[in-house]
């Protein structure tokens, strides 16, 4: 396991825990510690170890409060854009991981904070936790894929809404909105988000996989081509081990023993 500046990593039973670790920033964004996420995910791609992850951020208050406007405020034009690429491209690597990751939030989920929890497959929060993109407070707008996932989210008008006032969602309303999976008790959190990832790594790998792709590619095609390649998919977890093992199982009346072949 790689040692980072800004990030904490623990391999446990399958399940690695990337922690944000600024907390003396709230966890803030900047571009040494979007490259350690970049390396991190690029581990967890590579490790047969790994068949979860979960991201948080160290302390109570904060996930991730954000981009750090202390160096986002001295970046030149050309700059600003290689930082919001770099941001783009990571969060990209989150989404198209092949493993299920869960964000685990905390507390503030701000501007990169929000669109980092968005990346994941799975958001779980914390009562406390809050999201937002208070970019236009800055005199900038969204810059790591928050126009484009917020309003695939939670409906077209309310991300307008949200990302032109700047105003915070209350955990409780990022579940009513889609935004949030679940809500726990602060205290709860991380044991929460431990059992969702222990209950996935029960089921089969490949179809995992296969089932993040469908809805992951589908999602931007009209229906008959997002049918159409379901039916790829689905064609591609009949040719795996892990299909043969799981109806074995079932038939069998047992507990599969998925290998993810």
């Amino acid at each position: 396991m790689v040692e980072l500046k800004n990030l904490l990593m623990e391999l446990e039973e399958g399940i690695l825990t990337i922690t944000i670790n600024r907390p003396k920033v709230l966890n803030a964004l900047n571009t040494e510690t979007l490259n350690e996420i970049r390396t991190a995910i690029k581990e967890a791609r590579e490790s047969d170890a790994v068949k979860v992850v979960i991201i948080t951020g160290a302390g109570e208050k904060s996930f991730v409060a954000g981009a750090d406007i202390a160096q986002m405020r001295d970046l030149e034009v050309l700059e600003g854009r290689t930082m919001t690429m770099l941001g783009q491209d990571v969060f990209s690597e989150i989404e198209n991981l092949d493993k299920p990751v869960i964000a685990a939030v905390n507390g503030y989920a701000l501007g990169g904070g929000c669109e980092m929890a968005m990346a994941c497959d799975i958001r779980i929060a914390s009562k406390n936790a809050k999201f937002g993109q208070p970019e236009v407070n800055l005199g900038i707008i969204p810059g790591f894929g928050g126009t484009q996932r917020l309003p695939r989210l939670i409906g077209k008008g309310r991300a307008k809404y949200y990302i032109f006032t700047s105003e915070m969602i209350t955990a409780q309303e990022a579940y009513n909105f889609g935004l949030a999976d679940k809500v726990v008790d602060p205290e709860e959190l991380m044991v929460k988000v431990k059992e969702a990832a222990k209950a996935l790594m029960a089921k089969a790998p490949v179809a995992i996989m296969m089932a993040k792709r469908a809805i992951n590619n589908g999602i931007d095609m009209d229906l008959d081509s997002g049918i159409a390649y379901e039916a790829e998919a689905y064609t591609t977890t009949f040719a795996s081990q892990d299909r043969v093992e799981g109806m074995n199982a079932f038939v069998e009346k047992r507990k599969a023993n998925f290998q993810g072949k």
